[in-house]
């Protein structure tokens, strides 16, 4: 009797796994069947494009890697690609001094309205961004810095209250002790940041050089409208202009979308586990 019981579980376990299983499946197709056509649609030539050929057909020659040259000479890709370094650069080391000073502020000193502060930087992350453009437009604009790569860095940097919100969480965690002991050996408060609460913050600053790295990478509004001059164009923006001399080329504006997404795919596939790691550790302490 207990083992014909037994079975109805058995059973109902299986079919739960199964589902498992295939809703795991049905997700990887959805995420990974447009890149397979992009990919697939980058290395055929124009004659196999003009001939109307399926968005999964294989390519004829799969080493045809023209599309590629031609996206990356005419798109201006290397000069794309060597503004978004640039602004990336300052954004994230920017981001990380400032947010890690701004959440040790917050939490070792105790202060006037403290509490009022960390209450306005939440409601800072719950305004649209695009609600408060038009003043933010003519802040940069009267500063000088409008059709510059200084205008997205300055913006990068000064709106990441999520940052600060996971330096935050790291920085509770570290003892208190530790800045009452170097204060008796007569350091300061920059002293103790830098020499103590600084390097104790790595899974902080690893998660967030990764996450504000990407979201940089990836945006196209903020560069679009403060930097509209064509030398300035980062590989948003870059591809976004492919849609007028290329306009009718998908072979080409497809090889220009795989050069885009490769270096955030190999970012992320090589630090995944510090992303994951990063945000279990900063919601745990």
């Amino acid at each position: 009797m207990s083992h014909e019981s037994r079975r109805p579980r058995v059973s109902r376990g299986g079919i739960a796994r199964s589902l498992t299983y295939l809703s795991l499946i049905a997700a990887s197709v959805v995420v990974l069947l447009p890149l397979l056509v992009v990919l697939l649609t980058s290395l055929k030539s124009q004659e196999e494009m003009a001939n109307d050929s399926g968005a999964l057909q294989l390519p004829d020659d799969p080493l045809n890697f023209d599309n590629y040259v031609t996206a990356f000479q005419d798109g201006r890709m290397l000069s794309a690609f060597g503004n978004t370094a640039f602004i990336l650069l300052f954004s994230v080391t920017g981001t990380v001094i400032i947010g890690s000073m701004a959440a040790y502020a917050i939490d070792r000193y105790t202060f006037r309205f403290r509490k009022l502060v960390v209450a306005l930087f939440l409601v800072a992350t719950l305004v649209p961004g695009v609600t408060t453009q038009v003043a933010t437009f003519q802040i940069v604009d009267s500063f000088g810095m409008f059709d510059s790569r200084w205008a997205p860095i300055v913006l990068y940097m000064g709106t990441d209250i999520v940052s600060i919100y996971i330096f935050l969480q790291f920085v509770r965690s570290i003892p208190v002790s530790l800045d009452e002991s170097a204060r008796l050996d007569g350091a300061n408060a920059f002293t103790i940041y830098r020499k103590i609460i600084l390097p104790l913050l790595k899974p902080a600053i690893a998660t967030v050089v990764i996450v504000k790295g990407i979201t940089v990478y990836n945006d196209f509004y903020i560069p679009f409208l403060y930097m509209p001059s064509e030398d300035l164009g980062v590989i948003s923006t870059s591809l976004f202009r492919f849609k007028g001399p290329f306009g009718a080329h998908w072979e080409n504006i497809s090889a220009g979308a795989v050069l885009v997404i490769l270096p955030t795919l190999l970012v992320f596939l090589f630090l995944q586990r510090y992303i994951y790691n990063g945000f279990t550790r900063g919601a745990t302490k």
